[in-house]
């Protein structure tokens, strides 16, 4: 109602200040501009959420259904002052799934969508949630980090050296663990003038270079037609002249593209995955192949993975809240005494050099001091 009928001036936070001070005219001073942010909050952005998504010390929003709203905020989880009715909550989901062509309902009560400034956002409403429209905003830090930030000792110069020299990886580890965080940082380190193409199912990765195609899935329409999957995309990114291909997660059908590309041309790829450890994500791609209906023999799988992987990066929480590698294992081709994976570094450093040469001659890794 301040407002009138200039909807576009809602983005200009200068004009809302001025329709404040037009209405109630005894305002002023600090009144004015809490009332101008939250006008403007409520009609364009997210409302009462709007001040924790402005904190850069914030990964996670949650709401639980009406009621106070908890934060994650360096790794620890904190109760806020802010409290959402039925209402709001409902004219925040309506606010985030409208645009996209998304709705979350009684008949669709599941929803992934993503906001402007990439943060990713999951609905679930009634009946599934029983107590109420459950909210979670996950953030990602615009700051990007460097390989250095995020690895032990000698860690960091090692996996700059095998993103140049072309090894395949999977990077791996627990929920909200940092596995986007280091694919980006992975990212920096790639060479100038390669074409990358990455895939995801919401577009969360931000890599630098001149020449990246980010490609993101889409689920179906309200009337369930439309979908692209993941799998689907990597195939037509094979179609893209890629130099190298990143999936942001693989957790179904599509691993079986993500490993064709890695061993058809293609190698330097990334992704990642859920897993407790590298041998666990090892399992899981076996797991997921199996899982494509492919009716292929368990050996083949395994023969597949070992020829199309070189290492696998775990990352995990350390120490204040803080997210990173936690231990680097290069796949055995063949297998050694049924071990599949031979852990080169751990939390306090790289102790180990991996076995299988490089894809590219491109001299021994660096910091072998480290070896033992």
């Amino acid at each position: 109602e301040l407002l009138g009928s200039a909807p576009e001036e809602l983005r200009d936070h200068r004009a809302v200040a001025a329709a404040v001070r037009r209405s109630p005219p005894l305002l002023v001073g600090e009144e004015v501009r809490a009332l101008a942010r939250a006008v403007s909050a409520r009609s364009a952005g997210l409302g009462p959420l709007d001040p924790l998504l402005a904190d850069p010390s914030v990964s996670e929003v949650m709401a639980n259904g009406p009621g106070p709203v908890w934060i994650e905020r360096h790794g620890r989880l904190e109760l806020t002052d802010v409290r959402l009715s039925t209402r709001e909550l409902d004219l925040l989901v309506e606010r985030i799934v409208g645009p996209l062509g998304l709705r979350a309902d009684r008949r669709s009560p599941m929803a992934d969508a993503r906001l402007a400034d990439g943060s990713r956002v999951n609905i679930v409403v009634p009946p599934l949630a029983v107590d109420g429209t459950c909210l979670t905003v996950r953030r990602f830090d615009p700051r990007p980090r460097a390989l250095v930030e995020l690895c032990p000792p000698g860690v960091a110069e090692f996996l700059s050296w095998a993103v140049r020299t072309r090894r395949n990886l999977v990077v791996s580890g627990g929920t909200g663990a940092g596995k986007t965080t280091l694919l980006n940082a992975l990212g920096a380190e790639l060479p100038a003038g390669e074409r990358l193409v990455t895939v995801e199912d919401t577009a969360e990765l931000r890599l630098p270079g001149d020449h990246v195609v980010r490609l993101e899935a889409r689920p179906a329409s309200a009337d369930g037609v439309g979908e692209v999957a993941l799998g689907d995309l990597v195939r037509n990114a094979l179609r893209m002249r890629p130099d190298r291909i990143v999936v942001g997660e693989v957790r179904g059908a599509e691993a079986v593209d993500m490993l064709w590309a890695m061993n058809t041309g293609h190698e330097g790829s990334m992704t990642t995955c859920h897993a407790n450890s590298a041998a666990d994500a090892i399992r899981r791609l076996e797991l997921m192949v199996l899982g494509a209906g492919l009716d292929l023999p368990l050996h083949a799988v395994r023969d597949q993975l070992a020829a199309s992987l070189d290492l696998v990066v775990h990352v995990g929480r350390l120490d204040a809240g803080r997210r990173g590698v936690t231990g680097v294992a290069e796949v055995l081709d063949p297998p050694q005494d049924r071990q599949r994976v031979r852990v080169l570094a751990d939390r306090h450093g790289l102790h180990l050099l991996p076995d299988r040469p490089p894809r590219i001659d491109a001299g021994p890794p660096p910091d072998a001091r480290w070896c033992s």
